[in-house]
């Protein structure tokens, strides 16, 4: 049961998609979210085709982004960072976001951008001060690729992660939303995403790869801990923490996030 988003010649849709093998398939129209009402898709009929073929946009709608820090023992130290005793909480601007395929733009005032992979929560009900034995399931709504992209240099001069995180394009998303009720179900589960590197004219390197079973705080304690100091609205987006291996791209790159049973999440970057 996934969701992808696309651009039409009247304007962005939702459609239906399933994982044939490795591959993701748009099966037709899809009502579009509660959050992210749109007109149905009006354009030509389809057969399944897939969904690679189409000009896919991020499939989230948030409010607001809400990211975890270091939630990856291993992270942490490679970056000479303490394990984090409680969740470490950050923003980005809406204006982060960014589809699947298009460029990273790497702000000329910087002189180090890192990848971050991440496997992202959708929020799917409106919670606010859930109980510590409260089911987080009903409030979801499904999951999602995204890179954390960073201005290294930025976060680390500033103190505080705002503009290091925050720039522009800084946050792409995709390329479906797995929905909850179907067979991606990291609640019960552990998923591995892994990271591949490919510069320019170079051939793909393996820069990251973990598991959600190493989490520090897992999905459910993330959700509760969050809800209770601000209200998570339908379509908010909850980056969980990048394992190990996060490092520098240049101009030219091709960063690619995985999951299985998620796809691969692909952009470019270029210097701005």
């Amino acid at each position: 049961m996934y969701l992808a988003k696309i651009l039409t010649a009247t304007g962005p849709a939702y459609v239906n998609a399933i994982l044939d093998g490795e591959t993701f398939l748009a099966t037709g129209p899809a009502q579009s979210p509660s959050y992210d009402p749109l007109p149905p898709y009006s354009g030509p009929h389809f057969n399944p085709a897939p969904l690679e073929s189409f000009h896919l946009l991020a499939p989230v709608r948030p409010t607001k982004i809400i990211c975890v820090g270091r939630n990856y023992k291993d992270h942490a130290a490679e970056l000479g960072n303490d394990v984090p005793k409680e969740p470490l909480l950050f923003f980005k601007p809406l204006s982060s976001l960014l589809a699947p395929g298009a460029t990273v733009l790497m702000p000329s005032i910087s002189k180090r951008v890192d990848f971050e992979g991440e496997l992202a929560i959708v929020i799917g009900n409106r919670c606010h001060k859930l109980a510590p034995d409260d089911d987080v399931a009903p409030f979801i709504h499904g999951y999602t690729l995204c890179n954390d992209v960073t201005a290294r240099d930025i976060q680390k001069s500033d103190g505080q992660w705002t503009r290091g995180k925050g720039f522009d394009t800084f946050c792409p998303v995709g390329p479906v939303l797995a929905l909850t009720g179907g067979s991606f179900n990291p609640l019960t589960t552990p998923v591995t995403l892994t990271t591949h590197l490919t510069p320019l004219g170079g051939k793909a390197e393996l820069r990251q790869t973990g598991s959600t079973a190493d989490f520090i705080f897992d999905i459910p304690y993330l959700i509760r801990y969050i809800s209770q100091f601000l209200t998570l609205e339908p379509g908010d987006l909850i980056p969980t923490g990048t394992p190990a291996g996060v490092g520098p791209v240049a101009s030219g790159d091709v960063v690619a996030i995985s999951i299985p049973g998620l796809g691969t999440l692909g952009n470019p970057f270029a210097a701005e």
